[in-house]
């Protein structure tokens, strides 16, 4: 029964996706109610999974051997992930609908657009629900081969080569991982997800630094899709990619992908008493406060509008694995909190940033003066995830900022504590280049001629404002009300789920 459902969630939107381009609609509007109908009981079917739940480990296909097994499994770490991922995709499927309306070729290439862009659903639901490193790895290469199609959707120039560089990184990254995972099938007693680690110590002997260099290898392998320097140029250039595909990349599948996959290697498999004190752990920690503070000081001097948020997650995902590098379990809290949050915050941004390219054709800062009278839902959604975003208090940017530093100090190490000097770098870098987008659409000066916004400027319609009005209650509730989840994220970091 459980393999059964897990099989068909993983399944059924490549099925859907697969079937439209067969079956024939009377209008536009049934082919999406068909599209969002098969998306939304894929949803529903995760959440009874989900509900359901088990933390046994369902063998699927065997290869050869004990460890080379398919197998799927959803304890703590894969409800977190699946939870969110399941959450928020119906929603951007909805947003979705009116903004590929607008794309130009989007009437020719949109049924192909739609079967890789639900596809990518189950995939990732793949990925949450991994038993083991073999599964989550095979997963993870899919994931690349199902967004590439969606990058390069436009098919222009600029698409295609933006999808280039990013299979080209995704290549390279996974090479990495797999050499983790043959050393992981070596000295390791299982390739299955288990708390504190699967390393077999009297094997290992004395090969710890060579373990220790294979670690940071298989990390920045997985890093590359959570776009840690100096493999992150491929993030900001997939930004041509439609919009309901960038932010999916930016806040839920891939890249949020590649933040639970190290999760998995540093908890799961590595194991932190394996690795903690070492100077993997500490040449980790200088690369992800590098790049928290290097994510926000390229967003803070970049014009393109999709471009800056980029870079915000850029720093942002390196928040997620500066919590797993602390490598404690409130040092976990933190980073899952923020894996979470993040991915309602900055899918709202970029949806607002989408509503502004098809209502108005802004792509650029300088193209927003003033427009906030003409779009005024927009730009105060947008003004709610920019305050997020920063981490003002009552707000979820808030509670996970808050966890990871004092995840820092209790850890009592040095370096985790300069990290939180990162942390309040970045919160004023994230001031400064969200805060001069709101500032400009609602203060462009006194000299600025509204009659220069064009007539038809407005706010958009409902299947674009519904998903924005819910993640802005969701970025309220779970700034004042978080004491469930984070309790229930606390289990998970115990490894008690």
């Amino acid at each position: 029964m459980i393999l059964g459902l897990m099989l068909t969630v993983i399944l059924l939107p490549f099925v859907g996706g697969l079937l439209l381009q067969f079956l024939k609609f009377k209008d536009k509007r049934q082919k999406q109610c068909y599209i969002f109908a098969y998306v939304l009981l894929n949803t529903l079917l995760t959440y009874v999974l989900l509900w359901q739940g088990t933390t046994e480990l369902i063998r699927v296909i065997n290869f050869a051997g004990a460890k080379l097994d398919l197998s799927l499994k959803l304890d703590g770490m894969g409800i977190v992930f699946a939870g969110l991922v399941s959450t928020l995709w119906p929603l951007a499927t909805l947003y979705s609908f009116p903004y590929m309306e607008h794309e130009q070729n989007g009437r020719v290439h949109e049924n192909i657009f739609y079967l890789f862009y639900t596809t990518t659903y189950g995939v990732t639901l793949g990925i949450a629900m991994s038993g083991n490193m073999l599964t989550m790895y095979c997963f993870y290469e899919l994931l690349t081969l199902v967004t590439v199609p969606l990058v390069m959707h436009t098919l222009t120039r600029e698409a295609v080569l933006a999808s280039r560089k990013y299979f080209y990184y995704s290549l390279g990254g996974a090479a990495f991982a797999f050499i983790g995972l043959i050393f992981l099938v070596v000295y390791g007693d299982s390739l299955a997800f288990m708390y504190g680690g699967v390393l077999n110590l009297t094997q290992i002997g004395d090969k710890k630094d060579l373990l220790l260099f294979v670690y940071v290898l298989a990390f920045l392998g997985f890093g590359v899709k959570a776009a840690v320097c100096p493999f992150n140029s491929w993030l900001p250039q997939a930004g041509v990619a439609p919009t309901p595909v960038t932010a999916l990349l930016h806040a839920v599948a891939v890249v949020k992908s590649g933040a639970f996959a190290i999760m998995r290697l540093t908890y799961y498999s590595f194991g932190t008493d394996f690795l903690r004190g070492t100077w993997a752990q500490y040449l980790l920690l200088c690369i992800v406060i590098f790049t928290i503070v290097y994510g926000c000081s390229m967003a803070v001097k970049e014009t393109h509008i999709k471009r800056r948020l980029a870079f915000s997650t850029i720093s942002n995902l390196s928040y997620i694995l500066f919590g797993v590098l602390i490598m404690t379990p409130l040092g976990l809290v933190g980073a899952l909190c923020h894996m979470v949050f993040h991915g309602v915050m900055k899918i709202c941004s970029f949806f607002c940033a989408g509503a502004m390219i098809t209502q108005a054709h802004a792509n650029y800062v300088h193209e927003i003066d003033g427009m906030a009278r003409k779009m005024p839902k927009v730009f105060g959604i947008f003004t709610v995830s920019a305050l997020a975003l920063m981490g003002v208090p009552g707000m979820c940017g808030f509670v996970s900022k808050w966890h990871l530093a004092k995840a820092a100090f209790e850890s009592g190490d040095i370096l985790a504590v300069v990290g939180v000097g990162g942390l309040l770098i970045s919160a004023l870098l994230t001031a400064i280049y969200m805060l001069s987008i709101v500032i400009r659409a609602y203060f462009p000066g006194n000299d600025f001629d509204y009659g220069k916004l064009h007539d038809d400027i407005h706010d958009p319609d409902w299947r674009m404002l519904l998903p924005l009005f819910l993640f802005v209650i969701l970025m309220v509730v779970f700034g004042v009300y978080n004491v469930p989840i984070v309790d229930f994220l606390r289990f998970v970091a115990l490894g008690r789920i």
